[in-house]
């Protein structure tokens, strides 16, 4: 695990990096305990970014949200997906991001920092990102038709057994944030695999029949 993470007594991880922001809260989920989410999506495995202001819970579909409102907490469930939260150190706005296979694709961790500068006028330098509990490229096993949409690097597309590839979502995420023009030192990356952490975490991949799901969720507090 990254150091920068911890669990707190209440079941909840939380990144120091974001910690030292006391305008925020924000919590990435475990079997135990999940963080307090105001504002969810539909999910629906896509790179569709929506800002709350104005909404209601599950009001519409999509795989990220943004906000720069006081006192709502924004939040995404996983189980086995990747969960992103950012924050933009000047403006304060906060970002809950959903990332499965076809959101990594989409680029749904870019789309939300252009979605970010667009609605509040966020400066990408100035965003920290937390990258929380997912399935890593050690358990993420998937076929050549699904590899073959990430780009050519060891680190997306790992050969393993005939037609069959591990991929590093989280790594492709990362790297995604890095080309928005988020900085590389503000980018904290759990390491936390949801798939070999059975105790811990529920896993689609692990219990398809009933796998459970973890919220993440961050909000301004002032």
């Amino acid at each position: 695990m990254n150091d920068s993470f911890r669990l707190g007594h209440d079941g909840i991880y939380r990144c120091d990096a974001l910690q030292q922001f006391v305008w925020q809260k924000h919590g990435f989920g475990t079997r135990d305990a999940n963080p307090e989410a105001d504002v969810t999506l539909r999910q629906i495995h896509s790179y569709r970014v929506v800002n709350a202001h104005g909404l209601r819970d599950r009001d519409k579909e999509g795989d990220a949200l943004v906000t720069d409102m006081l006192s709502i907490s924004i939040g995404i469930r996983t189980a086995d997906c990747v969960p992103i939260l950012l924050l933009d150190a000047s403006t304060r706005a906060v970002a809950a991001v959903h990332a499965g296979w076809r959101g990594t694709v989409g680029q749904i961790a870019k789309r939300t920092i252009e979605k970010m500068t667009e609605d509040f006028g966020s400066n990408p330098a100035d965003v920290y990102a937390a990258i929380g509990p997912c399935i890593r490229e050690c358990c993420y096993e998937v076929g050549d038709e699904v590899a073959d949409q990430f780009d050519e690097t060891p680190a997306s597309r790992r050969p393993k057994r005939p037609g069959r590839r591990t991929v590093d979502l989280s790594e492709a995420n990362r790297r995604q944030l890095t080309l928005a023009g988020v900085s590389a030192a503000r980018i904290f990356d759990s390491g936390l695999c949801t798939y070999c952490l059975a105790e811990q975490f529920f896993s689609y991949r692990r219990q398809p029949e009933n796998p459970g799901r973890m919220t993440a969720a961050i909000a301004r507090l002032g």
